[in-house]
């Protein structure tokens, strides 16, 4: 059980981005980021400025959901998700489980080829951090696009086989990493809900001891303008 001031993640273990959507233009004329889905981790956005939409493929179908200042949108995994971009989309990303999306929680809808295996997807998808300006934004649009042939093969396909042997192959992409996701969870949800528990069983029992150790944190972004998978994104660490 952890102590009830030992968690020191943001609330819930949350993960806190700022999302500026690329504006590159695509193939089929819309502007927008690089569609993917999480295997364990919802995702909500609060837009802040801007106008687009977020284009949805579940096993129910095909969706858009129109994003203006105000909209607060969420969906749970396995929701393959692109970001439209349509006049300066601007949001507050909000991610389940954080730690675990920068610790491998996407996967891009590649063509299957590039699926086959982690070092085959690795070549498609890294970014160098060391790389130039230029040199990042040139692979993060070419794997952005690459991935947009996978979708629109997905979006198009007739029957459910070609999504549920996507989900398949993107299982099997991060099946290696799973062990360092638990301890990430465990160092992160599953604390804050612990820490949670106790501080309700201490107030049950007329303990009030854990509210003396009331603490203030605050941070700036770890990261700004890194290449993300839909934009650029104003990263904090905010993780246990």
């Amino acid at each position: 059980m952890v102590s009830a001031g030992e968690f020191r993640g943001l609330p819930g273990a949350v993960a806190v981005s700022h999302l500026r959507v690329y504006d590159w233009p695509a193939a089929d004329g819309v502007r927008g980021g690089t569609p993917h889905l999480h295997l364990t981790c919802s995702e909500a956005y609060v837009v802040t400025g801007g106008r687009g939409a977020v284009q949805t493929l579940t096993t129910s179908g095909y969706e858009v959901t129109p994003l203006a200042p105000g909209t607060v949108a969420w969906f749970t995994p396995g929701t393959i998700h692109r970001l439209v971009n349509e006049d300066e989309l601007r949001i507050t990303v909000l991610m389940q489980n954080g730690g675990l999306p920068e610790a491998g929680d996407a996967v891009l809808t590649l063509p299957p080829e590039h699926l086959t295996d982690p070092e085959t997807y690795a070549a498609a998808t890294v970014i160098p951090a060391g790389a130039p300006e230029a040199e990042r934004e040139r692979i993060a649009r070419t794997r952005r696009d690459l991935a947009l042939e996978g979708y629109r093969a997905l979006r198009d396909a007739d029957g459910p086989e070609p999504l549920a042997a996507f989900h398949r192959a993107a299982a099997a992409l991060v099946r290696p990493r799973l062990a360092e996701w638990r301890e990430r969870w465990r160092r992160g949800a599953r604390a804050a809900t612990e820490a949670t528990a106790e501080q309700l069983d201490r107030l049950e029992r007329g303990d009030v001891s854990h509210l003396a150790d009331a603490v203030v944190r605050a941070e700036q972004p770890s990261t700004q303008g890194r290449f993300g998978m839909c934009g650029r994104l104003d990263v904090y660490r905010g993780e246990p």
